[in-house]
């Protein structure tokens, strides 16, 4: 390979996953997509742009707006061979099909005692903050994360989109793919080739002493700002990026933790019941003789999001709320100048 060829490049999270499924449809011809207007309309939020035309409708399927509908039909079809990635319009309309997520995809390699799979990605945009209102700018995915038998994801940058989405599809089982609406024209770099991520596997994105971040997808981008700010006023903020959702990593989530003695957990999601009732539990059983304070949480008002752009803000954790937080964690006396 030459030196060209194995540099980086700066994409898009949105550029990312459609240089993903273009390569990945071009490596197996058992990949195929359906999706609500992802064929001649490219898509909501143009994912699939270029797609119809290099693979054809028989490979880019646009569907009618039936959710279970298509679903139910490319569980089917991963039953017969197919590799299916399915695009969901927002996370939202989900809901309307969710037995079939639930009560099929989730469940048949384990109703079948092991001897049918379901390689099937189902790839959902979602998350607040673009005005579309309490009806479609909701995060849902503790609601997937809670069933055994998907896989769960929501990558943060361009390069974890690449890699996860690639170890999504080539996965054996069903697996979620979560993508925030505000991710999708931010930018990294990528690395070249097509090795696949490991899904269950969070990264300590910045290093730190003093205290640990829990969070993922968007909110890993806020707290990855907080933590470079705070540097600078000598407090050492450790980011852990969750990534997969389930399987969650447990020991890195811990051994974080267990390093610095304190704990926030950032997320767009409403505060009871969700992905950080689950962190702070793991904490109180995997990390509890090390806490110096207790866990805390940041998450969203709950409430349905209101429409009004500075309600909507006003309703969305941001880094004011999290550097508020962390410095009463911290008991700041001994950390400010």
């Amino acid at each position: 390979m030459s030196a060209e060829a194995d540099k980086t490049k700066l994409v898009t999270y949105r550029q990312a996953l459609n240089d993903t499924l273009r390569s990945e449809m071009s490596r197996d011809e058992k990949v195929i997509l359906l999706g609500e207007e992802i064929g001649i309309f490219e898509g909501s939020y143009k994912i699939t742009a270029g797609l119809l035309s290099e693979f054809g409708p028989e490979r880019v399927r646009d569907t009618p707006i039936a959710e279970e509908g298509f679903v139910g039909a490319a569980i089917g079809a991963a039953m017969l061979g197919m590799r299916p990635v399915v695009e969901i319009m927002t996370l939202n309309f989900s809901l309307i099909a969710i037995d079939q997520i639930v009560n099929h995809a989730a469940k048949i390699y384990g109703m079948f005692g092991g001897q049918q799979s379901v390689p099937l990605v189902i790839r959902m945009p979602g998350g607040g903050g673009q005005q579309l209102a309490a009806t479609h700018s909701q995060n849902l995915e503790v609601w997937y994360a809670h069933v055994p038998g998907l896989k769960v994801v929501a990558p943060s940058t361009p390069a974890d989109a690449k890699a996860l989405l690639l170890a999504a599809i080539r996965d054996d089982d069903p697996v979620i793919f979560l993508e925030n609406l505000a991710l999708y024209n931010t930018k990294g770099e990528v690395r070249p080739g097509d090795t696949p991520g490991e899904i269950g596997r969070a990264a300590v994105v910045k290093e730190g002493t003093d205290l640990s971040v829990i969070t993922y997808s968007r909110a890993t981008t806020i707290a990855v700002e907080v933590a470079r700010q705070m540097a600078q006023e000598g407090i050492s903020v450790e980011v852990v990026d969750l990534r997969s959702l389930r399987p969650l990593d447990r020991p890195t989530i811990c051994a974080s933790v267990r390093k610095t003695g304190r704990a926030v957990v950032l997320e767009d999601d409403w505060l009871s019941y969700g992905i950080g009732a689950e962190i702070s539990a793991t904490l109180m059983e995997g990390a509890f003789d090390y806490l110096d304070a207790p866990v805390r949480r940041v998450a969203a008002a709950e409430v349905p999001l209101p429409y009004a752009k500075p309600l909507e803000r006003r309703a969305l954790p941001d880094a004011v709320d999290l550097r508020r937080v962390i410095l009463e964690l911290l008991d700041d006396t001994s950390f400010r100048s």
